[in-house]
């Protein structure tokens, strides 16, 4: 059999182009590789001539990762005011930093950033690093997130890798602050894994990974449900790749604009909180984000 060649237009024979695919494609980041950004540099994340350093590149593609959902939640921030956001358990302020120069020096808005971390060496350092670049919007305090009282109003509440119940601390810190945008990455989930009391799943929970796993997951889920009680559209999203670490899931809650529909709110809250007595009762546990917003 022959096969005729396609011809084109012009009479001349074609080839049919190999298909790109994606993974070919280079992938294009918010801070681009090749493009020096100061504190990246002195991060360690980057060369002088914008390089990514080998063994930081992980860390390159989780400060991009932290900004695509930054990027989502712009159109819930202010733009005709100073917005307020806070880092809690900032650590070395990777992303800190990384959210203050995207904010302030590529889209141009008028932030006012604090981040709090409890070792004070490591605060020391950002603020050095603060004053080298002349971030004036960006502060950095020593201090326990459940103790913090340093401000009246935030609209937006970062809290990434803070352990354990400290994630509820920021959580309810974020409710009464009444943010506008909450992005939480929780870690060390045990509370719940003392907590578990459940007769149908004991012999499940009886193997002892099977209930630290089932428990940091559940631990999430209820915070995403008690946030909607809050008044929070809330999705539990992968934050980064599960190779690079185990605790990637992130919890993005945005303000819910309720206009006219006050009596479907309340109706919604109360039914929800109803079936978090319910599931709170079957598992015999009281988070202590519950509790706190109890109180």
């Amino acid at each position: 059999m022959t096969v005729r060649k396609k011809q084109t237009r012009e009479g001349a024979t074609s080839k049919s182009k190999a298909p790109v695919l994606e993974h070919n494609r280079k992938k294009q980041y918010i801070l681009e590789e090749g493009v020096p950004v100061g504190f990246l540099q002195d991060l360690g994340v980057q060369t002088a001539d914008g390089r990514i350093v080998r063994e930081r590149y992980d860390k390159f593609k989780q400060i991009n990762r932290f900004l695509e959902f930054v990027e989502d939640i712009l159109p819930a921030l202010p733009k005709d005011r100073t917005v307020r956001i806070i880092d809690f358990g900032c650590g070395k302020s990777y992303l800190t930093f990384a959210m203050y120069y995207y904010l302030k020096t590529v889209k141009a808005y008028d932030v006012d950033i604090i981040g709090l971390d409890l070792k004070t060496d490591v605060i020391a350092k950002c603020n050095a690093l603060r004053d080298k670049y002349g971030y004036d919007g960006l502060k950095f305090f020593q201090g326990d997130i459940k103790d913090y009282e340093g401000a009246e109003s935030v609209d937006m509440v970062v809290t990434l890798h803070a352990c354990d119940t400290a994630t509820d601390y920021a959580l309810h810190k974020a409710v009464l602050w009444d943010a506008s945008v909450i992005l939480s990455v929780p870690c060390c989930q045990h509370e719940m894994n003392r907590q578990l009391n459940c007769k149908p799943l004991e012999d499940l929970f009886a193997y002892g990974l099977i209930r630290e796993r089932t428990a940091a997951l559940f631990t999430d889920a209820i915070r995403a449900q008690i946030m909607e009680t809050q008044g929070y559209d809330v999705q539990i999203l992968e934050f980064i790749d599960m190779e690079h670490t185990p605790k990637n899931i992130m919890l993005r809650c945005v303000r819910r604009k309720v206009d006219k529909r006050e009596e479907q709110e309340e109706k919604y809250r109360r039914e929800k909180r109803e079936k978090l007595m319910e599931l709170s009762e079957f598992l015999g546990v009281q988070p202590k984000l519950m509790t706190l917003l109890q109180e």
